[in-house]
């Protein structure tokens, strides 16, 4: 016959009795009754319990890491990975001649020709930012990239800029405007991150003011 503990204490992986939740894992419901009140017994099964219960392991597993709300770090680096959106993104620290669909180019006279070669560090956006960039991608590989979709998407990603759409310009082109000009952070996550579309065969541009 197998009986509750007898001793009254609480289940492994509680910090107090009396929390009144289910327990883990608790060893105690595997000692027979005729043992259910050995103290010395009791104690060595607590302490194996408590080598083996893995309750705060899993819960650490699943805040960092599978909770997209909640992960953190490493715990993103996978999700990300998962829904297949990049958390580096190359950010120019020089001034390069360009066009005005560019929001960090410069005219002539005060810049570069672009060499095409990145020597400078790539930028990895923060845990705050790559959460969201994870949540528009999942959005995007369930969704059916109507304008619509892909519009609520952009609001969701930059929520700061006014009004940030996409426009079907009818010539195997789309573009993506921003009422304000995108930092080059918020540049690159439109341009190099893979969470906003770019179908096959279509070219992209971003237009700003």
């Amino acid at each position: 016959m197998i009986v509750p503990d007898a001793l009254g204490s609480f289940p492994l992986g509680y910090g107090s009795p009396g929390d009144g939740a289910e327990p883990f894992f608790s060893i105690r419901d595997t000692v027979l009754s005729q043992y259910a009140n050995s103290p010395i017994l009791l104690a060595i099964l607590d302490t194996m319990g408590t080598a083996i219960d893995r309750q705060a392991q899993l819960s650490g597993f699943r805040d960092w890491v599978w909770n997209v709300d909640t992960a953190q770090g490493f715990g993103l680096d996978l999700l990300g990975r998962i829904v297949g959106v990049a958390r580096s993104l190359y950010i120019s620290t020089a001034d390069y001649l360009g066009f005005s669909d560019q929001p960090s180019a410069v005219p002539f006279g005060e810049g570069v020709f672009y060499s095409a070669q990145r020597l400078t560090p790539n930028y990895s956006v923060s845990d705050d930012a790559y959460r969201q960039m994870i949540l528009a991608k999942a959005a995007l590989n369930i969704t059916n990239c109507s304008i619509p979709s892909v519009n609520a998407i952009l609001r969701a990603l930059f929520p700061s800029y006014g009004n940030v759409y996409v426009r079907d310009n009818a010539d195997m082109t789309m573009t993506y405007v921003f009422s304000a000009a995108p930092s080059k952070v918020d540049y690159a996550i439109v341009t190099q991150s893979g969470a906003l579309p770019k179908p096959a065969g279509v070219a992209v541009t971003v237009e700003t003011p």
